[in-house]
């Protein structure tokens, strides 16, 4: 699907892939992995994540004020975005 996105993590970092960007963040380094995208709401992610030493319980990732600071139109970046799916 070319309006999907794609979400996963290595070591502290967390990668959001689309259209040919991949924008890279800092996480906790207990974040051992995405487990489960419970919902994409344009540029606002909601996903079950596990943490080292903890049950799987739920994160919220806004994508918006990373954007706006790497200087993406965001508007214009998230618009075709119609699913986010977790890939390792």
């Amino acid at each position: 699907m070319t309006n999907e996105a794609v979400l996963s993590n290595d070591k502290v970092f967390t990668s959001f892939m689309f259209d040919g960007h991949n924008i890279r963040f800092r996480t906790s380094p207990r974040l051992e992995r995405y487990t489960k995208v419970v919902e994409w709401d344009n540029g606002y992610i909601v996903v079950m994540a596990k943490y080292e030493g903890c049950d799987e319980e739920e994160e919220y990732i806004d994508l918006i004020p990373i954007l706006e600071n790497l200087y993406f139109d965001v508007e214009e970046f998230l618009k075709p975005i119609q699913k986010v799916r977790i890939e390792y």
